[in-house]
């Protein structure tokens, strides 16, 4: 971890930074090692390029931070005091202060504000990008883990479904076989959508009940030792035929030319481009209408995106989702997602589960 702040400290200080202040979330995590709750109890670490690490919290939570200078307050007294103690103690006044621009919330911006006069907050997402973006070795490790749990909590929830079953009670089945079988936590919500609700990408799952002939979406993942998996795949009612299984044989082989476009070098929208390619070949290309991959490891999407005029150069041990798709309103849809790492050789991908259509027999 003080490996981790120092080069983080080292790339503020590059770029005219006086410190770096960080709310609860995955930057926080990486740094730090340090994990809380975003509520309405504002904790804020402030890391000076020139000083002790700093982290302002309430009074109960302190015991987290071995380490770091703390400033502390109760739930009677308020924050106020706090932040103003480290804001003074810290020369944060007119002092230029790296932020989350997608983790800070108005809340702690303005509190600092308040408390720093004439500060600039100056938003350093694609900092914390470079750092998290290239995987360690021990991180590789988690996101293994992560990937073998996500799939045989799949295996032993596929022969819990049947036709009648709601998307809504397929799901929480599958969380149960998620949270009983070695994740932490979830990833995010599975996404468990049958027959004309499966168009729909991000779908939420409702009370339509498995109807024969239905292609399911199912879209899941697990949480080990702060690190994701993301898999997608297919279940089917009955064997799977006409026009769908078609289109679930062009999304494979897009899927396949996404992995296999994988190389240290290549630009990220190439991968896009190689697992487009087979799709638009096909005449499906307007119902292929979102990128072909995110990043992937403390968050469930973070860079690198595997999208079209993204000319960022792969690099070994990035992490990245291959998940083309196919949509058709008031059908059906079908997605196949895999997760990838960037190896000196070219890719390797982290998931194994097959991905033919499983069957539900009727």
């Amino acid at each position: 971890m003080d490996t981790r702040i120092s080069q983080a400290l080292a790339a503020a200080e590059s770029v005219g930074l006086d410190a770096l202040a960080l709310v609860p979330g995955p930057n926080l995590l990486y740094l730090t090692g340090m994990s809380f709750h975003l509520s309405e109890r504002p904790i804020v670490a402030l890391l000076p390029v020139d000083a002790r690490p700093s982290i302002v919290l309430p009074g109960f939570e302190a015991g987290k931070a071995a380490g770091f200078d703390t400033y502390t307050y109760t739930d009677e007294d308020g924050y106020a005091f706090a932040y103003s103690q480290a804001c003074a103690a810290l020369e944060l006044a007119d002092a230029r202060v790296g932020v989350e621009a997608l983790g800070m919330r108005l809340l702690e911006a303005r509190t600092i504000e308040r408390f720093a006069p004439n500060v600039e907050l100056v938003p350093v997402d694609g900092l914390f990008a470079e750092l998290r973006m290239a995987k360690t070795t021990e991180e590789l490790y988690a996101m293994r883990r992560a990937a073998r749990v996500a799939e045989e909590a799949f295996l032993r929830w596929v022969p819990m479904l049947r036709a009648g079953i709601t998307e809504r009670e397929a799901a929480a089945h599958l969380v149960g076989a998620l949270l009983s079988g070695g994740a932490d936590r979830l990833a995010f919500d599975p996404i468990v959508a049958g027959g004309p609700h499966g168009s729909l990408p991000h779908a939420v799952p409702g009370d339509r009940a498995f109807q024969l002939g239905d292609w399911i979406v199912v879209d899941w993942g697990a949480v080990v030792d702060g690190y994701c998996s993301d898999l997608t795949r297919v279940v089917v009612v009955g064997e799977p035929t006409g026009r769908m299984r078609e289109i679930h044989e062009i999304v494979l082989a897009a899927n396949e030319a996404g992995r296999a476009a994988v190389a240290p070098g290549l630009e990220a929208q190439e991968v896009d481009a190689a697992a487009r390619a087979v799709i638009e070949a096909a005449g499906y290309g307007p119902q292929f209408f979102h990128r072909t991959g995110h990043g992937l490891g403390l968050q469930e999407h973070e860079p690198p995106y595997i999208v079209r005029g993204n000319r960022l150069s792969l690099l070994t041990g990035m992490t990245f989702t291959v998940e083309p798709g196919i949509y058709l309103p008031g059908v059906g849809g079908v997605r196949i997602e895999d997760d990838v790492v960037v190896t000196a050789s070219g890719g390797e991908s982290l998931t194994t589960l097959s991905r033919a259509p499983f069957v539900i027999p009727v």
